[in-house]
């Protein structure tokens, strides 16, 4: 029922805006499917701002959910078509209408994205897309394993092109369907008949563009499991650029189409001439340089004059030398006359501290019978006989009488 007023009977504001709550509040939670726009995770805040656009007309509104519920979605992209439960609310206050959202579910080729999202997210949490694992590919293969449609223009494309690139390449192909209900079990079959081969140096796996459930094949999970197990590097080329299959991530190499699948795996011919040829040259040049520097070398060491004139070294050592023999032996020289003069001081001091030299200032030397020189007057008796040496020889004595007393004394 509409509420009445008039400009001389108006409501307070109060009352509109608790109506219009009252309103909006009866009408509660509505499904509504729609296309999410946009995905704003501010950072510190428990609140994800989500923008929803009406799939047909140019309606859009911006809805708040939580953590939990946008998790709890599976993975979601912006662009994804989906259905959500909101919530109209209306603050008086503030007299502004948001919507709360509580669950979200993708439909279509969103639902099918957020499956695919999980399934990745669970291969890749068991390390099936680790770079470690991942196998080099061979630089020029005997035999190219090709898995493909028969007919198809990625085979065409891989072998056309591998051909090109190195005419003698042998490429062993085994057909399979590449979509629909069969095409997973296949195509596994056909893997593990070239995996098994020895002969078979590295697989492609081709096929052209495609919508979304016509790659669904190549993100299946026995698929990849069986590709992870492969002995033989695999390389990935299917649909195109924008396409990305979970096999892309467990391949161990990726090409964007067949054709650079070939270039890939096949070396081209003209270019490895074309490196062989510069390395040709690069080598000769380098030989040639080395060749120049030691010859270089060779002609300093011949300009040197030691080799020039081997002897002239010789003479200048003899010079070397001699002066070295003139400084040795004046050395010597000084050192004797030094040491004689040493020699002949030490003896002159020793002649004059000689009893020889006392005796021949005219003194003598009294020795009693038993040899023993007599320095005492109480050593001796009268009558005793004494040996006396002077400076020019021995007299024999007789004690006539001792008197005590020293020399002036």
């Amino acid at each position: 029922m509409p509420m009445q007023s008039s400009p001389e009977q108006p409501l307070p504001l109060s009352r509109v805006t608790s109506a219009v709550r009252g309103w909006i509040d009866r009408l509660g939670a509505v499904w509504v499917e729609a296309q999410l726009i946009e995905i704003n995770r501010r950072s510190g805040s428990r609140t994800i701002f989500l923008t929803l656009r009406d799939r047909l007309a140019n309606v859009s509104v911006s809805v708040t959910a939580s953590p939990t519920t946008i998790d709890s979605a599976g993975p979601l992209s912006e662009g994804a078509a989906i259905v959500a439960r909101i919530k109209p609310s209306y603050y008086e206050t503030a007299g502004r209408l948001s919507y709360y959202c509580d669950a979200i579910t993708p439909i279509g080729e969103g639902k099918l994205l957020a499956q695919l999202e999980q399934r990745k997210r669970m291969l890749q949490a068991e390390g099936l897309f680790a770079r470690e694992r991942k196998l080099p590919l061979p630089f020029l293969p005997r035999q190219v394993g090709l898995v493909t449609g028969a007919g198809s223009a990625a085979e065409r494309d891989v072998i056309e092109n591998a051909r090109v690139r190195w005419p003698a390449v042998m490429i062993k192909t085994e057909h399979a369907l590449m979509q629909g209900p069969q095409s997973v079990e296949q195509v596994i079959d056909a893997l593990r008949r070239l995996d098994a081969d020895p002969a078979v140096e590295v697989i492609i796996i081709a096929r052209g563009g495609g919508s979304l459930e016509d790659l669904l094949p190549f993100s299946d999970e026995a698929l990849i499991r069986a590709v992870f197990a492969c002995t033989t590097p695999v390389v990935s080329a299917i649909g195109h650029e924008t396409d990305n299959p979970i096999l892309d991530l467990v391949a161990d190499h990726r090409a964007s189409t067949p054709t650079g699948a070939a270039k890939r795996v096949v070396p081209d011919v003209t270019e490895e001439h074309d490196r062989l040829r510069q390395a040709q040259t690069r080598l000769r040049q380098s030989v040639v340089a080395l060749i120049r520097r030691h010859r270089e070398f060779l002609d300093q060491l011949r300009s040197r004059p030691v080799l020039a004139d081997p002897t002239a070294s010789f003479a200048v050592r003899r010079e070397q030398l001699q002066s070295l023999t003139d400084r040795g032996n004046r050395a010597i020289v000084t050192s004797v006359r030094h040491e004689k003069a040493a020699v002949e001081h030490l003896l002159a001091r020793v002649r004059a501290l000689s009893p020889k030299a006392t005796l021949e200032r005219g003194y003598s030397i009294l020795v009693d019978g038993t040899g023993h020189a007599v320095t005492s007057v109480a050593e001796i008796d009268v009558d005793d006989d004494l040996l006396a040496y002077v400076a020019d020889g021995q007299l024999t004595v007789a004690v006539r009488d001792v008197e005590q007393g020293g020399i002036g004394g």
